[in-house]
């Protein structure tokens, strides 16, 4: 690492409450004039230019922008930008057969991208995979990789982010893996394990539909069904590391197995596995989550029937999140909005259903995420622990 990375880190780690406060703002929303960040931190323009200053110092934040403000002559705002390339991050998104692992710069912007199979999922596999990843990616990098600031890793299931242990994991057949520590004593760089919707919703609060939104949810349908919740401007993590999990709520028929082991999950009867399993079953043959929706489009009854529930499932899933939680926005991605015109009328039907009173206001849109994005959204976790 060079030295000016290296004081910039350090900048960054031992700014105050205030600075990190000011720093975050102009991360998120460059081009800003100092007025506004007083307006959205709170703390006054004497303390906005004083937090200001060291970061400009640093080559953090470029404050020799001038902007003219449209119909008002006279004197140019003066706005502050964070210089994105001041800093590099690399997120890696751990799927069941595949890592997905991206080097960006600090707004995320990808620099360069690695699609690499997983030819066995056991930790120590994976850890190795993911070495060996970001070892490619830092020679990517090139002279950039000296002032490389963070290492985000995104894995499904039970995270505890704090001590890097994935506690359980039914996509991934883990328990109690110790995957963080596995992995910093393999970098220098300091290395943040998250659940993998969870950092999707943190590079969508920084970099995505929560700059300016107050409170939205992303609720995530494939091999798994997830949700990520941001309020009160930030994105909800639980004393446990566990918050959102609506793939577990109880909403399920009670028969069905799900692949944590318990019983009625909303995953049990929604994940594309699960949709897979019942069309195979009453068809008596395996039947893939693409041959599936292909018979749905062509009208089969049992494949109709199987995406059906699993809206309706969704739906009533999404509805008890809003109902407790009340966020303005739910976003639905993952691979499996790529069928959700079969699962959109029951899951609207469901919603409306259940949402009560002016929860039912909340809008849900669909937002294609491609497994880069999950990736990004490791590398945003990575940048916003560096940056609180």
């Amino acid at each position: 690492m060079d030295m000016q990375a290296a004081e910039r880190i350090a900048l960054l780690r031992d700014a105050s409450g205030a600075a990190a406060r000011v720093f975050a703002v102009i991360l998120t929303r460059s081009p800003i004039s100092r007025i506004d960040i007083a307006k959205t931190t709170g703390l006054s323009q004497a303390a906005v230019t004083k937090a200001v200053t060291p970061l400009v110092a640093a080559g953090l934040v470029d404050d020799r922008l001038e902007v003219q403000r449209a119909g008002q002559p006279g004197r140019p705002v003066s706005p502050v930008a964070v210089r994105p390339e001041a800093l590099a991050a690399i997120g890696v998104k751990i799927n069941v057969d595949e890592l997905i692992a991206v080097a960006t710069d600090l707004r995320t912007n990808v620099i360069a991208s690695e699609r690499v199979p997983l030819e066995a999922h056991d930790p120590d596999a994976v850890t190795e995979a993911v070495v060996a990843v970001c070892g490619r990616l830092e020679a990517a990098l090139g002279p950039a990789a000296s002032r490389l600031a963070g290492i985000g890793v995104a894995v499904s299931g039970d995270v505890d982010a704090a001590s890097g242990e994935v506690r359980e994991s039914g996509l991934m057949g883990w328990s109690g893996v110790e995957l963080g520590a596995r992995l910093r004593v393999r970098f220098e760089t300091p290395v943040i394990l998250e659940n993998d919707v969870r950092a999707l919703t943190i590079g969508e609060h920084w970099f995505g539909v929560g700059v300016g939104t107050a409170s939205f949810a992303i609720v995530t349908i494939g091999r798994g069904v997830g949700s990520g919740l941001h309020l009160n401007g930030e994105v909800v993590e639980g004393a446990y590391g566990v918050a959102g999990e609506i793939g577990h709520l109880p909403l399920g028929p009670p028969g069905r197995v799900c692949e944590c082991g318990r019983l009625g999950c909303v995953e049990a009867v929604a994940s594309s596995g699960a949709i897979a399993e019942t069309v195979s079953l009453a068809r008596g043959e395996a039947v893939t989550i693409e041959e599936a929706a292909r018979l749905a489009r062509e009208g089969d009854e049992v494949a109709v029937a199987a995406f059906g529930e699993a809206g309706a499932v969704i739906g009533t899933a999404i509805a008890s999140l809003v109902n407790l939680a009340g966020p303005e926005l739910v976003i639905i991605g993952g691979e499996g909005v790529a069928d959700y015109d079969l699962f959109e009328a029951p899951l609207r039907d469901a919603f409306e259903a259940h949402a009560f009173g002016a929860a039912g206001r909340c809008r849900i849109a669909v937002r294609p995420h491609t497994f880069e994005d999950w990736a990004r959204g490791a590398a945003a976790a990575a940048i916003r622990t560096l940056v609180r």
